[in-house]
Parts: C-alpha cells; structure tokens; sequence
C-alpha cells in the first residue's frame, strides 16, 4: 500500500436515563470488560453479522461516546493478498465517504509476522469530528481489521481535533499497531447480536467493511 501524508488543517455529555438508576449500576459495575487497551477496559455493546463494537464504561450510548474499537472479521481473507485487497476496499471506502486519509502504512512481512496494514482518517459531520485508525490483521489465519474511533462533538472544532491529533495522533497509532491481546476471530463468533440501533448509525461508513 501506498503511505500517504495529508496536511490536516480544516479540519460531552451523554444523556442516559435509565428505568432503574440502582438496577442498572449494579450491572455496570459487574460487567467485565471484554478486553483492555491502554490501560482502558472496552465492554462489548453491539454486533451484528462480522461487525464487532466496544466503549469504555460510561460510553454505552452509541449515537454519543468518545471512545470505540471496531472489529471487522473478513471470513474469506485468508492470506496477505486477500488482506491487502480488503485494506485497499476499506481505503476507497472512507473516500468514497469523503474521508479526508491522514495516513496509510504497510508493514512488509517477516518470517514470523504476516505484513499488516494501517489506516488513518478523519471524517467531519455537522455536529462531530471523528478520527478512525484502522488496522489490518490476520488473527488466527482470518483477516481482520481493528478500528479506534475518536469522536469530538459540537460545531466549528476544527482546531480541538487538530490539537488532539498533534497529542494523541502518533502514539495512538503505536498504541494500536503494539496491541496483541485483541479477541480472536472465534471468540468474537460468540458474542451475543444485539439489536435496537438505527440503521444509519449501523451504516456509518467509518466501520463498515
């Protein structure tokens, strides 16, 4: 893959109101993560056929959160072409969604590590920023792509994402390409489906495949 570099220049309150305040704190505060990323612990919230998503606890509404890691898992992506080839779909994807690409890297192959491939985009919507760093993985044999998201709400802030992006933008992409201790492919066939999103939150074009 080709490794570009864009100049990124133009570029919370979460309401919840629960039946039961007690009831549903006792659940959050026993719910277990389903894995734990810089030191943050993400729960599992939403799946639904290969599409995987986790937030943080205090970010379960998934029209608002801060936070997230998308797993896709590509059942027929078997090999480094078939990886690459879906690195590169996803990439005309986020353009096609007027994505505005910050970086793209390919890591070659070794004797023992299969070649990886990352993605870094912004998108700008009228009420929020969000910035995406995609990974490109075999697991277990299986492609994946492990995706984290970080959204900033309101209008005109620009410059709040570019701030955040001079702190955060290098480390976090080290943080995720280091990652090793994500779920495999067949753990992630377990989790439960769950339903009751809209079907433009579901087809944002930032998780897709």
């Amino acid at each position: 893959m080709r490794v570009h570099i864009l100049q990124f220049l133009a570029l919370q309150a979460i309401a919840c109101i629960p039946l039961d305040a007690e009831e549903t704190h006792a659940a959050a505060t026993t719910a277990k993560p389903a894995f734990v990323l810089a030191g943050v612990g993400y729960l599992h919230r939403w799946s639904m056929n290969d599409q995987h998503e986790f937030t943080p606890e205090g970010q379960e509404d998934l029209e608002k959160w801060s936070d997230m890691i998308t797993i896709n898992v590509y059942p027929n992506a078997h090999d480094g072409d078939a990886l690459a080839a879906k690195a590169n779909a996803v990439l005309e994807n986020y353009k096609n969604h007027k994505g505005m690409v910050l970086r793209t890297n390919s890591i070659p192959r070794t004797p023992d590590r299969p070649a990886e491939h990352l993605i870094a985009v912004v998108f700008g919507r009228p009420n929020f920023i969000e910035v995406a760093f995609a990974r490109f993985k075999l697991l277990d044999g299986v492609g994946c792509s492990i995706v984290y998201s970080h959204r900033i709400y309101g209008e005109k802030i620009g410059d709040q994402m570019s701030a955040w992006l001079d702190h955060n933008g290098p480390k976090t992409e080290r943080m995720l390409m280091d990652w090793n201790d994500m779920p495999s492919p067949a753990s992630l066939r377990e989790l439960p489906r769950k339903e009751g999103r809209s079907s433009d939150a579901k087809a944002s074009p930032q998780k897709s495949q």
